[in-house]
């Protein structure tokens, strides 16, 4: 979701946010390790990070900010591992006038996601990953 390709790729680390939010935002680091199925470390896999900002917008769709705000692009180094300082997101929800909203409505259920980072990693010869973490103490976190 709100997936933009050609975000700049960095080798190893990489700071996501442009700073437009310093001293609003918290500044958030992630840092992990990419392995296979044996525990081995992946080198050169590209782990594309993207989430939204302190407002729960995204760039690319929220003008407000910069081309490739909080989207980056992460070449593993020999150990698999990489590193990115960013800040904290914020969750959002889905626009209360709109089509996901109306069809949550009938089930029951509200709009909102909780504060998240998405992932897709990918190296030649494995199957491409896609997935997100969200942030612990979120209000909707379990909901």
């Amino acid at each position: 979701p709100l997936y933009v390709a050609g975000a700049p790729l960095c080798e190893g680390e990489a700071r996501m946010d442009d700073g437009t939010e310093e001293g609003v935002a918290t500044t958030l680091f992630i840092e992990g390790q990419v392995i296979d199925l044996q525990g081995k470390p992946i080198a050169g896999a590209i782990v594309d990070l993207w989430q939204a900002n302190t407002k729960g917008n995204y760039s690319y769709f929220d003008k407000s900010q910069s081309a490739f705000n909080l989207r980056r692009r992460i070449v593993t180094d020999a150990e698999g591992r990489y590193r990115a300082r960013s800040i904290v997101p914020s969750g959002y929800g889905c626009d209360p006038q709109g089509p996901t909203q109306e069809c949550l409505d009938l089930l029951g259920r509200h709009g909102q996601r909780p504060a998240h980072i998405h992932y897709f990693i990918s190296a030649p010869g494995y199957r491409h990953l896609t997935t997100q973490i969200n942030l612990s103490g979120d209000k909707y976190l379990w909901d």
